[in-house]
């Protein structure tokens, strides 16, 4: 009696250590997510501002450049008049991790 409840003991807890890697490394994709939705924020905004004059130099040069300050990559970016669109890409745990964000004036 003592080994089937000692098993069923080691059993327990083994499942609640699975429970909680899963929830940890659930909860770091969905940091990693909010972070990279945050760099191509950013690579947006640093595009626009370059669209409209606010800033010299090349607006997807730009955005290239803040997506690489946040550990990520740019995927695409495209502007048309003062609106950039553009698109980051990371890595999670061997998974891709993508975001994208549009920046400029509001509309009229």
């Amino acid at each position: 009696m003592v080994m089937s409840g000692t098993a069923v003991g080691a059993g327990v807890v083994a499942a609640a250590c699975a429970l909680v890697v899963g929830l940890a490394a659930a909860g770091g994709a969905a940091a990693e997510s909010q972070r990279i939705a945050s760099v191509a924020d950013a690579a947006a905004l640093a595009a626009a501002d370059a669209a409209s004059g606010a800033v010299a130099g090349d607006p997807c040069g730009l955005a290239g450049q803040v997506a690489g300050a946040g550990r990520a990559s740019l995927a695409s970016c495209t502007v048309e008049g003062l609106i950039a669109t553009v698109s980051v890409q990371s890595r999670y745990g061997g998974f891709p991790v993508a975001a994208a964000a549009r920046a400029g004036p509001p509309p009229s």
